[in-house]
Formats: structure tokens, C-alpha cells, sequence
């Protein structure tokens, strides 16, 4: 099934390593589907996904947050990802209290 909506993030890793510090940083995406969200590692029912939220940090760096059953899990973007939250918010509610 196709996605409804994408929205891009990613995810840096730091690691030490001989006294070395090194940082990698890992594009991702989050897709929205019309009963579900799945990102790099998890996939939520859509009637598990209460809220979507975002707070822009510095510059063109914030936070999207998916506000879930299990808790509030944080997504570090580099672009606006209004249109996502939006298009998440106008999606029928599939018995979940949005």
C-alpha cells in the first residue's frame, strides 16, 4: 500500500572509538499510511497515534513529536513537517480520540 504522506528525519550517532568520537547521521522517513505510521524501527497502528507536534529548535532544526499510546516519541527534522501533521490531523479518526 502507498503511503498517504512522507515526512523526512534523521538520526545521529555518536560512538567512541579509540579515544575518537564519531558521529554518523542516518536519513529517514516517516510514512503515513491511512491505518498506520511507520518510521525506521516502529510502526503504529493509526488509532494509537493521538497527536503529532512540532517545535522548531535553531534555524531550520526542530523536533517532530508522535504522541502515541506508548508514549511521546521524538523525531529530529530539518524540514517543515506542517504539511504532515496536517494531512495526519485531517485523516479520519479510525476510532482513536484525536
Amino acid at each position: 500500500m502507498k503511503w498517504v504522506a512522507s515526512q523526512p528525519y534523521y538520526q545521529v550517532q555518536r560512538e567512541v572509538r579509540e579515544g575518537q568520537q564519531r558521529r554518523s547521521v542516518s536519513d529517514r522517513q516517516i510514512d503515513l499510511y491511512h491505518d498506520r505510521v511507520t518510521t525506521h524501527s516502529r510502526e503504529f497502528p493509526l488509532g494509537h497515534v493521538f497527536d503529532m507536534s512540532y517545535r522548531r529548535m535553531s534555524g531550520e532544526i526542530g523536533m517532530l513529536y508522535l504522541h502515541t499510546n506508548l508514549g511521546v516519541f521524538s523525531y529530529t527534522v530539518n524540514t517543515d513537517p506542517r504539511p504532515f501533521i496536517d494531512r495526519f490531523k485531517a485523516m479520519p479518526a479510525n476510532g482513536s480520540q484525536r
